[in-house]
């Protein structure tokens, strides 16, 4: 029977290890230093929206839109993921314009007129002239859902351990450790790394192109009417406004900054400020007329997304005397790529272990 290890166990590893376990022949161990249920810089996942918001250009879009497939039928047929639907609005800036049409925004296609995922959802509309706050040229909505990670993360987690999957604490300095960590003894006979971040610091791998990008958010109880985000602010080029209303009781997570290669885990207030200012001039129905001061806040937070230069890393490679298949440097795109990322290290570990494609 195939033995496999998983390094990591953020939703890009809980996510590979479980559609690895469908497989029944499969023996899979996951070592991680954090698990769900933690909270460490190093560990982004626990601190994502987290959402669905295409950002790949139409090329490369093959990931969100097979993992928007299956988070739609889990919002819809299995409720205890924690992902529920969700109307989204994407708003483009007057000021923008002519950056967007250049693609020279963080986001790719996100903001892109006549976008290319108005096929894939089903609700997909422009917005009015009418519909649009002061200051935006343009702006679509349609529905996406929204996952309380604190349940969607602990429910993987479930999952795997019904199909088999044995979880356990570790820390490695070299990605080549990990085909001695099976839990069963033996060597392992596929290694995924799913270290995220980490890539950039673990011996084998040492990926230089794997940096963080600062994520700060503020959490709070009040509800949006649907979710946000526009092209841009006036504050600072590496501060994004977004708003998303987690599932089940998850709080609204308000957003954020973009800041490429800082490593800083501490919220920054007068980050914050401007964080709420944005969100309540987008959406001052948010707190009821009140203004910033009309907040409950539950926390503030910080994520170091692990951004890849030149992109996410899905691909098998001999190290030493182990097969390894990289799933890594998805910035923040982690969840609304998981499935479609999951199931491409599937074939890979497939193709390993010689066995014929379905």
């Amino acid at each position: 029977m195939p033995n496999i290890v998983v390094v990591g166990a953020g939703v890009s590893g809980l996510t590979c290890a479980y559609l690895l376990s469908k497989q029944k022949e499969n023996v899979i161990t996951i070592i991680a230093k954090h698990m769900p249920g933690d909270y460490d810089i190093e560990y982004t996942s626990p601190i994502a929206g987290a959402n669905l918001l295409p950002m790949s250009t139409e090329k490369n879009s093959s990931w969100e839109r097979r993992t928007w497939k299956e988070l739609r039928r889990l919002a819809v047929e299995v409720p205890e993921t924690g992902i529920h639907l969700q109307k989204s609005r994407v708003y483009r800036r007057e000021k923008d314009l002519d950056v967007l049409r250049k693609g020279g925004y963080n986001f790719d296609s996100l903001y892109l007129e006549n976008p290319w995922y108005q096929s894939l959802f089903d609700d997909f509309r422009e917005l009015s002239k009418e519909e649009l706050p002061e200051g935006m040229a343009s702006g679509c909505e349609f529905g996406s859902v929204c996952i309380n990670v604190m349940l969607y993360l602990p429910w993987l987690v479930a999952q795997c351990r019904k199909n088999g999957v044995v979880l356990r604490r570790g820390v490695l300095k070299h990605i080549s450790e990990a085909s001695r960590r099976s839990h069963t003894g033996g060597k392992a006979d596929v290694v995924i790394n799913t270290t995220g971040l980490m890539a950039s610091k673990l011996g084998g791998v040492m990926d230089q192109n794997v940096i963080p990008i600062r994520g700060q958010v503020v959490v709070v109880r009040n509800e949006a009417p649907y979710m946000l985000t526009k092209s841009g602010t006036d504050d600072a080029d590496d501060e994004v406004c977004y708003v998303m209303t987690r599932a089940a009781g998850g709080g609204t997570v308000l957003g954020g900054t973009y800041s490429k290669g800082q490593w800083e885990s501490q919220p920054d207030p007068n980050q914050a400020m401007r964080i709420m200012r944005r969100v309540v001039e987008m959406m001052p129905e948010i707190t009821g007329g009140k203004g910033v001061e009309g907040f409950d806040i539950i926390r503030h937070a910080v994520g170091l997304r692990p951004y890849r230069n030149g992109g996410v890393r899905i691909e098998k490679e001999k190290i030493e005397d182990t097969w390894v298949v990289h799933n890594y440097g998805h910035a923040g795109w982690g969840y609304q790529g998981s499935y479609g990322c999951a199931q491409d290290v599937v074939t890979l570990v497939g193709e390993v272990l010689n066995r014929p494609k379905l």
